[in-house]
């Protein structure tokens, strides 16, 4: 695959763009204050593994590498100052060949339930249809996390299936995978 270049990606509310060399003290600080908001939905994510500055900058090195390789996109999103940190967007590559990439996020929990994520989602839909040149873009969240549900649906992603209870999560409960999916047309249909 071709260097993808880094972006900006401007919205009525936000500025998205990739992590960047010295994000690391910034990237540590998310994962720090959103520990116990993303514990219970997204306990893999990377953000939560790092235990110091010096190793979140490891990490950023590691997501920029990625970027720039194709691998997958990860941007962060903040007010329209650029100030304030809101929320994250994943972007990966699930089939080079069809194409289908794949969408995750999380919101920063002081900024939940005003509409952020699915605002930066639309944008990023709009980068991997028109730019990267998507047939198809995934998501999968939680059956237990209604707010992901609702982002997806609000983007006009069609629910495709529904595994139960394949997982058991850090606080024993059981919890199940909806699947999404968007195809071009139907982001044609939407967005245009």
């Amino acid at each position: 695959m071709n260097p993808v270049p880094p972006l900006k990606l401007d919205t009525p509310r936000l500025i998205l763009r990739p992590y960047a060399p010295g994000d690391g003290p910034l990237y540590f600080q998310v994962g720090q204050k959103n520990r116990a908001h993303l514990q219970r939905f997204e306990s893999g994510n990377s953000i939560l593994a790092a235990r110091s500055a010096d190793e979140a900058e490891k990490m950023i090195n590691e997501i920029c590498a990625a970027w720039r390789e194709g691998r997958y996109f990860l941007m962060a999103a903040f007010d329209r100052t650029g100030a304030e940190f809101v929320g994250q967007v994943y972007v990966g590559v699930a089939n080079r060949e069809l194409p289908e990439y794949e969408v995750g996020y999380f919101v920063d929990s002081a900024h939940e339930g005003q509409g952020y994520i699915s605002e930066a989602v639309r944008a990023v839909l709009t980068w991997i249809f028109q730019d990267l040149g998507a047939h198809r873009v995934s998501l999968r969240c939680s059956d237990l996390n209604l707010r992901s549900r609702r982002v997806a649906e609000r983007c006009g992603f069609i629910l495709e299936g529904h595994l139960r209870e394949n997982r058991r999560d850090p606080d024993g409960v059981y919890s199940g995978d909806l699947f999404f999916g968007l195809l071009r047309q139907e982001f044609l249909e939407q967005y245009a």
